[in-house]
């Protein structure tokens, strides 16, 4: 008899008998998995969805269930922020970068309003409210924030800003637990069964065609035959170090790693089924460094004294160049004016101080003439509102000339930079897993973070991004299984 593996299917001819018969499997039960669920049962087929925790949740559960959304919602409007369809596909395929899908964010901007108020027929409830300011995520209840680049180089240039950050009404952070418990409910209320405690182990396939998935239950395998189609969404690879090295090594730089059970199982299985993984070298990172607002008025510089971001950009974005720079560390200058005391999380500390910039390079032990030289540049354009380097800008962009001055040392190590990885499946826009020559793999389909999805490039994530990915593709790729 063959192996039980994730590394390639295990054939329908050996099954010995079928534990359970449905119509469409769904493999996850976060956003992706819940949302795929929704849209199969609504299409009228039966669904099955095995989870390998104790209940629902995944990264989903975790995150602060903010989704981003725009082309001119309630929010928007009511703010006074205008905001398009051409627009929002615009920031979406500049924040992908190179790794952008184009045919996925031309589809969710076209139906980003759409996406809005299914959630909001699924019971998801918005306050509707602006909160302005920069944010990692509202403290209160409130809808709307900037949760991106969309107000910085060079995204502002090439889409006209607007916040497109939507956040579930829920006091303080961690609304994503109250977003999946909606999810999950309206899930249950459409007949769809749930299995907990179930570890996807194979897909089962007969020749060409995926038709089902072994499930590790209570210790034994448990046969599950899907006739219409298995959806894939367990998440990253974010712990699998092995996958990690092997794909991804940068991440090992850093050392917060943050998800659920993201061991890469879903990209295994649809690589052994013939699917393509890309972009797997990508990955999302943050030290929230803007939590107090201020800090964003502060300079960033490697070990050599130089900038390498405009500051006012996203906190990720921030983040990311920083770990691409050498030395192991960076440095946060500022000025009296603007210096207050870092989030414990962050695991700042305060590497040098001075009356002058001059001294603070001493201290540092940089060369004589770096630091300072980079200092008296700025601030001598800051001065006149500009940054000729890297185009940040006001209000945010200003000088820092009242003394003392800091300099604040984020280590990659020793600082908190969370992380998770972005690379996966490649799927088409109705979640087909596709094989490397780019043709679907029968009867198989993903969505979510084990696929690259719209959150495609970590120098330009938004908050928001996994989320709009995972509740919009895993709608599409529930519909698409149901109707196969």
């Amino acid at each position: 008899m063959t192996d039980i593996s994730l590394h390639r299917p295990f054939p329908a001819s050996q099954v010995p008998a079928w534990d359970f018969e449905t119509q469409v499997v769904v493999i996850g039960f976060g956003a992706a998995g819940a949302c795929a669920a929704i849209e199969a049962a609504d299409a009228g087929a039966r669904v099955m969805v095995f989870e390998r925790n104790s209940g629902s949740g995944g990264a989903s559960a975790l995150s602060g269930g903010e989704i981003y959304i725009g082309g001119g919602t309630d929010a928007q409007r009511a703010a006074g922020f205008e905001d398009t369809t051409e627009a929002l596909a615009a920031y979406l395929k500049a924040a992908g970068g190179p790794y952008a899908d184009e045919a996925k964010c031309d589809l969710y901007a076209e139906q980003s309003l759409s996406h809005y108020d299914w959630l909001k027929a699924q019971g998801v409830p918005y306050r509707g409210n602006y909160l302005p300011g920069k944010h990692i995520e509202p403290v209160d209840d409130s809808t709307l924030i900037w949760s991106g680049s969309e107000a910085a180089q060079p995204f502002c240039d090439i889409a006209t800003p607007a916040p497109r950050g939507h956040v579930i009404q829920h006091a303080g952070w961690g609304g994503g637990r109250p977003l999946i418990d909606i999810l999950e409910a309206r899930a249950r209320d459409l007949g769809v069964e749930v299995v907990a405690d179930a570890r996807a182990v194979a897909l089962i396939a007969d020749g060409e065609r995926i038709v089902g998935a072994v499930f590790r239950i209570d210790n034994r395998n448990r046969y599950v035959k899907a006739a219409r189609g298995v959806v894939l969404a367990t998440g990253g690879f974010v712990f699998n170090e092995e996958m990690r090295r092997k794909y991804c090594p940068e991440t090992f730089s850093i050392n917060a790693p943050i998800g659920d059970k993201d061991d890469g199982t879903g990209i295994l299985l649809g690589m052994g089924a013939g699917g393509d993984a890309i972009h797997m070298e990508q990955f999302f990172t943050t030290c929230p460094w803007t939590m107090p607002e201020p800090h964003a008025k502060g300079v960033f510089v490697n070990v050599a004294g130089q900038r390498f971001v405009n500051e006012d950009c996203y906190h990720g974005r921030v983040s990311r160049c920083a770990v691409d720079q050498p030395g192991g560390k960076v440095y946060l200058l500022l000025d009296c004016a603007h210096f207050s005391q870092p989030l414990d999380i962050a695991q700042m500390r305060i590497a040098a101080t001075g009356e002058t910039w001059e001294e603070v390079e001493a201290e540092l032990e940089m060369p004589e003439g770096t630091l300072s030289a980079t200092m008296a540049f700025y601030n001598r354009h800051a001065r006149k509102g500009c940054d000729p380097l890297f185009g940040k800008r006001t209000p945010i962009l200003t000088p820092l000339e009242e003394g003392p001055f800091v300099a604040l040392e984020l280590d990659f190590m020793d600082s908190y930079f969370s992380f998770f990885t972005l690379g996966g499946l490649r799927t088409s826009v109705d979640g087909e897993v596709l094989d490397r020559a780019g043709h679907p793999v029968s009867g198989l389909f993903a969505a979510g973070r084990c696929t690259s999805g719209l959150p495609a490039w970590g120098h330009g994530y938004s908050s928001g991004m996994s989320l709009a990915d995972c509740t919009f593709f895993g709608r599409r790729a529930g519909s698409r299984a149901a109707g196969s």
